[in-house]
């Protein structure tokens, strides 16, 4: 390898955009990323970084700054206890370690290998929060701001991790074991019980209400025996 890269040993990965490209906040150029979390421990990669940063940074004299190293340099590796350089504060997850991001553009997508150097191309493999080692190039720039920048070349998933940020959640979090029940609640009574009516049942009808005023029986011709009509005139009179 050239004396400008470098494989880190063990890593967290955080903001894993490493099998579909993404476009940053801010940026109209989609690009391969990670950031790699180096544990503060780890003396062999961080050795492995300086080393690979000094010949960067001779380069970037020579050809890039005019002979000067800048004072202020960006890019490069961060202290995820400190601030990023908004001045919020690196989240949890980069407590006790040093941020490194990784890039590289869709021109050149990274080779993404699992222990036995076989391709990963399954995304459940490949999260923020999964442990793994990275190479990487790092290069001197000056464009509009003048820094390091470290180019991504591969990337070795090792083993899981607890997932960073929201996460991925499964059906059976979700919805518990199949055979879990879900509480069904009893049907409301109704509010005036109705007598059930089947099929070809007569349907009750209400009998007849009585009339507001009895009516008199029609009076008897005591001769003919006939009811009297009260508008026929009577006989003999």
């Amino acid at each position: 390898m050239k004396a400008n890269t470098f494989t880190t040993g063990e890593v967290q990965l955080s903001y894993c955009h490493l099998l579909k490209p993404d476009t940053p906040p801010g940026s109209m150029t989609p690009s391969y990323s990670v950031v790699a979390l180096i544990s503060k421990n780890d003396v062999a990669t961080i050795a492995a970084y300086k080393a690979a940063e000094q010949d960067a940074l001779a380069y970037g004299i020579r050809e890039k700054w005019g002979g000067v190293q800048p004072p202020v340099l960006q890019g490069g590796l961060k202290d995820g206890d400190g601030v990023r350089s908004d001045g919020t504060p690196y989240g949890p997850e980069c407590k006790g370690c040093y941020v490194l991001t990784c890039k590289t553009s869709v021109e050149y997508p990274p080779e993404i290998v699992d222990q036995n150097l076989q391709p990963v191309i399954d995304p459940r493999k490949v999260y923020s929060g999964c442990y793994g080692r990275v190479n990487v190039t790092l290069i001197p720039y000056n464009n509009q701001s003048k820094g390091i920048k470290a180019v991504l070349n591969c990337v070795q998933i090792l083993r899981d991790g607890e997932p960073l940020g929201a996460g991925a959640i499964t059906a059976a979090e979700a919805f518990g074991s199949p055979a879990a029940a879900i509480p069904q609640a009893a049907p409301a009574a109704p509010a005036y019980p109705q007598a059930p009516i089947g099929y070809g049942a007569a349907i009750p009808q209400a009998a007849p209400a009585a009339p507001a005023y009895p009516q008199a029986a029609p009076a008897i011709d005591p001769i003919t025996g006939q009811p009297i009509n009260p508008g026929a005139p009577i006989m003999g009179v």
